[in-house]
């Protein structure tokens, strides 16, 4: 019989992603990560695993990653707020931390054939593509995970919607208190607002000058970490009569720049420290500039570990230290980076 370790989080997903795992005939020990000092959100998480477990009749453990998760993940994203940029946590984890650390605990220490995750994607082996259900694809967020594991990698709801998996846990009186729990959309150790979380280490609320492209002060902010590029509301404008948004930050001034929207438009986008899944330096494809926009048709040059992007219609509100992710037409993830 196969061994598969599966990340339990306490969530629908995970859950019934195991539970899958299960009725295909393999041998399943859940794990679940402690990646930071949330109490309350830790023994929550706790006492859902114990019903989740108990009915799954699983082996289980619990990794601590608190360390690994704090220099690597947390201290990088209030570093990327600190420089101005707006940092994709995620991206991060899966690389370091869940397809990383996690997949050689799971591989090496446990002797498991295969890693499952809880994740919204498909692979074939050798390339992972989008999943079925588009609104919660996350083959985004995996771009930058080493390509010679993908063929141990098991994501049951590769073909699934989410909807499909509601309604599935439903069907089981054992598990259907987890319908009862709110989408998660924030990061996992963001328990409010970003802004709340950077409060807690660094100063954040400094009133700063608002200029416009030609430098001439027009308004105040509240300090340059509250905005990202593309924002339009949370500072003054003098005498504007059209909306205005964030087209640059300045951190080491405390100033934000805005204009109209028209400001915002952007045709060439620059990738750092690429990930690619193939081996060409030149190609077209389509382009992700965030996890909720619509793929960009563009032509792609690589050279030094740095992509060139020409985009074939422009982009609005492009934030440094995002991530730029490629996909072919039939939603193969091609490789990506980040945006600088």
């Amino acid at each position: 019989m196969k061994k598969v370790v599966i990340g339990l989080s306490g969530g629908i997903d995970s859950t019934y992603s195991a539970l899958l795992l299960k009725n295909m005939g393999f041998d399943v020990i859940g794990v679940y990560l402690r990646l930071h000092d949330r109490e309350n959100y830790f023994k929550k998480n706790m006492a859902k695993l114990d019903k989740i477990v108990d009915f799954l009749n699983i082996d289980f453990k619990i990794l601590d990653l608190r360390e690994s998760f704090k220099k690597n993940i947390f201290d990088n994203f209030i570093e990327t707020y600190k420089i101005g940029e707006t940092p994709n946590p995620c991206a991060i984890c899966n690389r370091k931390i869940k397809f990383g650390e996690f997949f050689d605990f799971a591989i090496n220490d446990l002797k498991a054939d295969f890693l499952a995750t809880g994740h919204y994607l498909k692979h074939d082996g050798k390339f992972l593509y989008q999943a079925n259900d588009l609104s919660k694809d996350q083959s985004y967020f995996l771009f930058n995970i080493n390509k010679n594991i993908i063929n141990k990698l098991i994501f049951p709801l590769a073909n699934l919607t989410k909807k499909e998996v509601r309604e599935k846990i439903l069907e089981i009186p054992e598990l259907a208190f987890l319908n009862e729990e709110r989408e998660s959309s924030e990061i996992c150790f963001v328990e409010n607002k970003y802004i709340d979380t950077l409060r807690e280490h660094i100063s954040v609320d400094q009133i700063g000058d608002v200029i416009n492209k030609n430098g001439e002060k027009i308004g105040t902010h509240s300090g340059y970490m509250h905005y990202t590029i593309g924002k339009r509301k949370g500072f003054s404008v003098r005498v504007a009569h059209q909306p205005h948004y964030v087209i640059d930050i300045i951190p080491n001034e405390n100033r934000i720049v805005v204009g109209e929207k028209s400001e915002l438009a952007v045709l060439r986008v620059s990738l750092r420290d690429i990930n690619m899944f193939i081996n060409i330096n030149e190609f077209e494809s389509f382009v992700k500039l965030r996890y909720r926009s619509n793929p960009l048709k563009c032509k792609v040059h690589i050279e030094n570990n740095i992509a060139n992007i020409e985009l074939f219609e422009p982009m609005y509100g492009l934030a440094k230290g995002q991530a730029g992710v490629f996909y072919s037409e039939d939603g193969k993830l091609l490789g990506g980076g980040w945006i600088q």
